[in-house]
């Protein structure tokens, strides 16, 4: 029978993902907003519209830190908890999503930056 995690185990704060990426720790970002959201304004994720996600799932390797995102936290809450129940063990959602972001100072990427 499967154990539902407590959505605080599967939260990360943007701070604590600033960190990580800064002690360049291996994490994929996994954008779950849809491609126009993504084209907009995205921090460097792999894009995987939440629509998709049921049958995109298994493109993941369950064995990665994975980090869902999303605009304010609630579709990458849903993803992150469908992909625990799942077996990805190493899957957080970023508290507060990318609205939270440019307000602790983490860059936003522009996907038509060429220097990205």
């Amino acid at each position: 029978m499967y154990t539902f995690p407590t959505m605080k185990k599967l939260q990360i704060t943007t701070p604590e993902l600033k960190k990580m990426l800064e002690e360049g720790r291996k994490v994929v970002l996994l954008d779950v907003r849809e491609a126009y959201e993504h084209e907009q304004s995205n921090i460097g994720g792999v894009p995987m519209p939440l629509n998709q996600l049921r049958r995109r799932f298994r493109e993941l390797d369950a064995d990665q830190e994975i980090v869902v995102y999303c605009t304010r936290g609630n579709r990458s809450a849903y993803a992150a908890n469908f992909l625990a129940q799942r077996g990805f063990k190493k899957v957080r959602t970023l508290v507060g999503g990318l609205k939270d972001w440019p307000l602790q100072s983490a860059p936003v990427f522009d996907p038509k930056d060429p220097l990205r």
